[in-house]
């Protein structure tokens, strides 16, 4: 590898990042979910609520589920105050968190361009761009030129199928390591005698007299104070476990990378319209990522029409990608509510909280709803920022509808 190659000096890391402890028979509170939000969660009911006989309990390996499985894309440039409130809240942690962690995330602002390709695109983006603003978010609106000073392989010709008309850009948006943010966050809780614990996963949530009391696992029954879900994809189904259905369909999401190139994509591109959002990882390959399948399942793969979709979309924008080669392919299972928005807060039944229905948007929510849910989980209280997303607003009608913001592809 070149000097010059993104991720050369890549950090070193320590033989050992956490202890692998048998679990205890009973805990204060039990993390169901060793991914980003699971872990974020446990760092920070230890560093602000004092709170550390927990258990952060993982049916796989640390970070194996769609923490290690997303985009890394970075952003907080949602449409309603509620969304803008805890996306803005978990970017200004992400500016710090390397430190606060003292361990390196590889927190990289390179900026994030949404592109428009329709006059109802423009119009929905501009006001977008004016609702970040009142919102304290940096946002601007660029036109066609000004996109191609800014990342300039795009395509901006208006001989395609869907031109270039401009775009949104948030200069402190960006990208991050995934593993290394979940390394750093499973470091940290268990410094703080947190028992993380792999390999252990939930069969049965024990409800008495109306309250969760603890958990069924494939390593015996686990007694909990307090039970918090943080399972993407398959909260749905632990929450049945309590006879709770909720309001969330899990989808197949789709992503690839290409082979390690030079440096050629200079900040984040995504486009709704097209389906497909790249940027250039640390170490250099092209991190590309499609729409949802449209049919529901729980299983880490997708249909190969989707990925043909993606590549015909980011040749259109990128033509110099059709000398690249796909090097590998995964899938990952998003949970999506009725208004795109995320569920975070109690649960109807005592002692169970809820943090799903991120869609395709929960790795750049991490250390923001980290915060908000151990806040939630220790004072039993929502924390004001996650307030507006409680499981009762599809009930009352107070809906955060960010389907414009969030697309549920990225």
């Amino acid at each position: 590898m070149s000097p010059s190659t993104p991720g050369a000096d890549l950090p070193d890391h320590p033989d050992r990042l956490w202890r692998n402890p048998e679990p205890k028979r009973s805990y204060d509170v039990i993390v169901v979910g060793g991914g980003g939000h699971g872990l974020a969660t446990a760092h920070y009911l230890a560093r602000n609520h004092g709170i550390t006989d927990v258990a952060v309990l993982e049916k796989g390996w640390l970070g194996g589920g769609n923490m290690a499985r997303n985009t890394t894309i970075i952003r907080s440039n949602y449409l309603w105050d509620a969304s803008a409130g805890i996306y803005e809240h978990a970017l200004k942690l992400w500016e710090g968190l390397a430190e606060e962690l003292d361990y390196p995330i590889l927190f990289s602002q390179r900026g994030v361009l949404n592109l428009a390709h329709s006059l109802q695109d423009v119009r929905d983006s501009v006001r977008r761009v004016e609702a970040n603003r009142l919102n304290g978010v940096d946002a601007e609106w660029l036109d066609a030129e000004q996109v191609k000073e800014v990342c300039p392989i795009v395509n901006i010709s208006p001989d395609v199928r869907y031109p270039v008309l401009g775009g949104t850009y948030q200069p402190r948006a960006g990208i991050a390591k995934h593993d290394y943010v979940a390394w750093g966050f499973a470091r940290s809780a268990d410094a703080a005698g947190i028992d993380i614990i792999q390999n252990c996963e939930v069969t049965g949530l024990d409800v008495v007299g109306g309250r969760v009391v603890g958990v069924q696992t494939t390593r015996g029954p686990i007694a909990a104070g307090k039970v918090a879900l943080c399972s993407a994809g398959h909260t749905s189904v632990l929450a049945a476990m309590a006879g709770i259905e909720l309001p969330l369909q899990s989808h197949p999401l789709q992503a690839l990378v290409s082979e390690l190139l030079e440096p050629v994509h200079p900040t984040v591109v995504m486009s709704n319209a097209v389906h497909v959002y790249v940027s250039q990882a640390h170490k250099g390959e092209l991190v590309m990522g499609a729409g949802i399948d449209a049919y529901n399942s729980y299983t880490q793969r997708g249909a190969f029409h989707i990925i043909e979709e993606q590549m015909s979309a980011a040749l259109e924008l990128f033509p110099v990608f059709a000398r690249a080669h796909v090097l590998r392919t995964w899938g990952g299972i998003v949970d999506v509510s009725p208004d795109a928005s995320p569920i975070v807060g109690l649960g109807p039944v005592g002692n169970l909280y809820l943090n799903c229905g991120w869609g395709t948007g929960g790795f750049k929510a991490t250390p923001g709803v980290g915060w908000v849910y151990a806040h939630t989980i220790a004072h039993d209280t929502p924390h004001p920022l996650n307030a507006p997303f409680s499981l009762d607003r599809f009930t009352t009608g107070a809906l955060v509808d960010e389907h414009g913001a969030a697309a549920v592809a990225h």
